[in-house]
């Protein structure tokens, strides 16, 4: 047993789906998506995944590297007895379910990116285009323990509040509520600074069925990560750009997620 507390959504013989959250959400964020996935006949399975579990945060920053994230995520499959699942993730959980889908396609009947692209299509953007480097700029501050704390925290948690954008206000009030315990934060930004350990671009190609979603507004990730994807997956494949729409798509677009999940073979 992995220990994370699993939330269930859906009919017990529908087709089964694991969502993944991102970076500084929680399962709540696919409350919108599930409900509409619910309602389709789908079986519905999310977590508050490693460090944002106060159940399962080890205090070792190494142990944020992504190897475990990707042991989670398919412990997680099997406490569920499921074989195989479509796998949705946005920001961070996309990137765990990138490598999912790559070292263990077996159990990934099918892939829905939302956000951040295949990790290879990312670090060659980060690497060598301008636009990219700029926007991820912030994570270089993400990666400073303690400071980035401070910063996030300070003056109420502006600056964290001002991080989610358009997302609705009860929902930002939710996660600041949550992420102004400075155990929970560090334990989460401990994904960023566990990152050194495999790098970006050790991500193989995609072998299923695969969903890429992008808004055109997101401030995190450019047009070149986001285009260079398609290089990274043989199978069936769609991109989908979302004018108007930021980065946080679960809780701004979660009808665009809904409508890529059911069009997955």
């Amino acid at each position: 047993m992995t220990g994370f507390s699993v939330a269930l959504a859906g009919p017990a013989n529908g087709r089964q789906v694991l969502l993944l959250h991102g970076f500084p959400q929680d399962l709540g964020c696919w409350d919108a998506v599930v409900e509409l996935l619910a309602a389709d006949g789908y079986r519905c399975a999310r977590f508050d995944q490693r460090g944002y579990d106060p159940a399962v945060r080890p205090s070792a920053v190494s142990d944020y590297a992504r190897s475990f994230l990707v042991a989670d995520t398919v412990s997680v499959l099997d406490d569920l007895g499921w074989t195989d699942a479509l796998l949705v993730g946005h920001d961070w959980g996309a990137l765990v379910a990138w490598a999912v889908a790559a070292q263990h396609p077996e159990r990934v009947s099918g892939l829905v990116a939302v956000s951040v692209p295949h990790p290879a299509s990312f670090g060659t953007a980060w690497r060598r285009d301008p636009d990219q480097q700029e926007r991820s700029a912030y994570i270089g501050l993400f990666r400073q323990q303690g400071r980035a704390e401070a910063v996030l925290l300070a003056d109420g948690a502006r600056r964290l509040r001002e991080l989610y954008g358009d997302v609705p206000d009860e929902r930002v009030e939710a996660y600041v509520a949550r992420f102004s315990d400075p155990e929970t934060l560090t334990a989460a930004l401990s994904w960023y600074r566990a990152m050194d350990a495999e790098g970006t671009g050790t991500v193989g190609p995609i072998t299923v069925p695969t969903r890429f979603l992008w808004g055109a507004e997101d401030v995190a990730v450019g047009r070149v990560a986001a285009q260079g994807c398609a290089a990274w997956v043989s199978a069936d494949y769609a991109f989908v750009e979302l004018p108007g729409v930021s980065h946080w798509v679960p809780e701004t677009a979660p009808t665009a997620i809904a409508a890529a999940v059911r069009s997955l073979p």
